[in-house]
């Protein structure tokens, strides 16, 4: 319409031109033929711009419809993202956090595996009870290892199969054994409580973490300090003939050999075995100070109650047994000699408020380091998982650069890049008169004393 329009302007002033020169000296029609001419450019200029006016006015209209429709498909588009990514973040917050318990919950291990599972189950209700981990509760799946290793493998791969965060509670060396590949291949962060066994670490491990009992090698060592503190010149041992009680014995053989003038005297027994008293006959005439009954976990009561049967009066150094488990077999045979290393600092404020939120909530009678140990691998996991998410391998790998001040624990929780504790500290410790300061045991007329802090242990390296 526009260029029609000019058009018309240029058509009328060449008219005008040509009809000028044709009526050459007449000036009063040229001045007419112009005036008419000037009028008729100016009314073509007029709709021109008319034109124009109603062209540009039409586009603006079109952008304006055409702008319209785009915010509205763009607020539709904007509003259908916001829905989707609200169900999104409700599914994930209905999700719950699993972690794994896998701990000897029947056989004779039962009563290190049932305080590790309770402690773990406080530490879960806490969390869920503040608001759990984002708005996420966490959920504890159980699984009994039996203390066999058939069993631990099965119940291992159940839970990797629940999609499980991490797995806790492992009591037995065989156990450790038994699954600690498993933990590499699966790449699932997974946590020892009493399995001491230097075999379940290799320096390629990266899944496997120690949380209270230490290798081997680190618990021999304390007893060897104890007994130089002391001055102790004869050691005697009973170990069960097992992963752990052979690393035990290899590790007592090693350090003892160092130590000048003390001798050290080790007998062997079967894992299942409760009667003592041909180990202790064969130690009689050994003439020992100090009885290490370290190497065999379920005998430590038995040894004690023996012990004192067969007229020994020397101190029993336990199995990182459980105390009430000690009391029950041995009564008041134990006090002031049954003797243990622990990963639980009885004499802190942070254990004994620990401890009687743990009794209220559980129907043990006295809150073990096992439990102690339980609490801290789920307090734990749900720091990782609400530093890096669900991720196990990024779990594992979140882990390795923390250090964690429990509740409870006598030293820092930190751990070297193959899973052994780095900074391990565990307190050594006698079953002591009592009183127990109030509200933290309910097991009976006792309380552990500290005997020994011992100086911090050396890692255990099994590239070493």
């Amino acid at each position: 319409m526009i260029r029609s329009t000019r058009a018309r302007v240029v058509a009328v002033l060449a008219a005008t031109s040509l009809l000028a020169a044709a009526c050459g000296g007449d000036d009063d029609d040229v001045t007419d033929a112009v005036e008419d001419a000037a009028d008729d450019a100016a009314d073509a200029a007029e709709d021109a711009a008319d034109d124009a006016a109603d062209a540009a006015e039409d586009v603006a209209d079109d952008a304006a419809d055409a702008a319209e429709d785009i915010a509205d498909e763009a607020e539709d588009v904007a509003e259908d993202v916001a829905d989707e990514a609200e169900d999104a973040v409700d599914e994930v917050t209905d999700e719950p956090i699993k972690i794994g318990l896998l701990t000897s919950l029947t056989t004779n291990f039962a009563p290190w595996g049932l305080q590790a599972r309770d402690g773990m189950l406080l530490a879960a209700q806490e969390i869920n009870d503040a608001g759990g981990v984002d708005g996420r509760m966490i959920e504890i799946v159980e699984a009994d290892d039996e203390n066999d290793a058939e069993s631990a493998v099965a119940g291992y791969e159940r839970l990797a199969e629940e999609g499980v965060v991490g797995i806790g509670g492992l009591i037995s060396s065989t156990t450790g054994l038994a699954v600690s590949p498993l933990a590499e291949e699966l790449q699932i962060p997974t946590f020892t409580t009493k399995a001491g066994a230097t075999e379940i670490l290799t320096a390629d491990s990266r899944h496997m973490f120690r949380t209270c009992l230490p290798g081997a090698p680190m618990v021999s060592e304390p007893i060897a300090q104890y007994t130089v503190a002391n001055g102790l010149t004869k050691v005697g041992a009973i170990i069960a003939d097992y992963g752990w009680g052979q690393a035990i014995k290899a590790a007592l053989e090693e350090d003892f050999a160092e130590l000048d003038g003390v001798e050290l005297q080790v007998e062997v027994a079967p894992v299942g075995e409760s009667d003592f008293t041909t180990y202790l006959r064969n130690l009689e005439g050994f003439g020992p100070e100090l009885i290490v009954a370290t190497g065999h976990p379920p005998g430590s009561g038995p040894i004690t109650v023996q012990s004192v049967d067969l007229g020994f009066d020397v101190p029993i150094t336990g199995a990182w047994s459980p105390y009430a488990l000690v009391w029950n077999g041995a009564g008041e045979a134990g006090i002031e000699r049954y003797s243990d290393f622990d990963c639980a600092d009885y004499e802190s404020d942070s254990y004994q408020d620990l401890a009687r939120r743990f009794l209220a909530f559980s129907d043990q009678t006295f809150m073990e380091d096992d439990a102690v140990s339980g609490y801290g691998i789920v307090t734990m996991l749900a720091d990782a998982v609400g530093a890096v998410g669900d991720d196990p391998a990024a779990i594992a790998e979140y882990l390795h650069g923390q250090s964690y001040d429990l509740e409870g624990y006598p030293f820092t929780v930190s751990w070297t890049e193959w899973g052994e504790l780095a900074e391990a500290q565990p307190l050594f410790t006698i079953m002591g008169e009592g009183p127990a300061p109030e509200g933290v045991n309910e097991a009976g007329e006792w309380y552990p004393r500290v005997l020994l802090r011992p100086d911090p242990l050396e890692p255990f390296d099994p590239a070493g």
